[in-house]
């Protein structure tokens, strides 16, 4: 089962995707994206200091000014499977 972090302030895309089979972390620390194959973040607090590093291999998707269905389908399009 394909593992997908969310970060918590997106309730209602945790629960389309869980509603969708795919298996969810919590993402309340850098380490917590380690080995899932995709990250939704709100894109709140991105980038704040002019710097980024890459904690996750896997795919990133910012839900800022999507609806829970629109970051599903990005889900998707990644190739991720539930």
């Amino acid at each position: 089962m394909a593992k997908v972090g969310v970060e918590g302030t997106l309730s209602d895309v945790r629960e389309a995707l869980q509603a969708k089979g795919y298996d969810i972390v919590d993402l309340r620390s850098e380490e917590d994206a380690n080995g899932c194959d995709c990250c939704v973040i709100s894109g709140q607090d991105k980038n704040v200091m002019g710097m980024a590093t890459a904690s996750t291999q896997g795919s990133v998707i910012n839900a800022d000014g999507l609806t829970a269905d629109e970051v599903c389908q990005a889900v998707d399009s990644k190739g991720i499977k539930a």
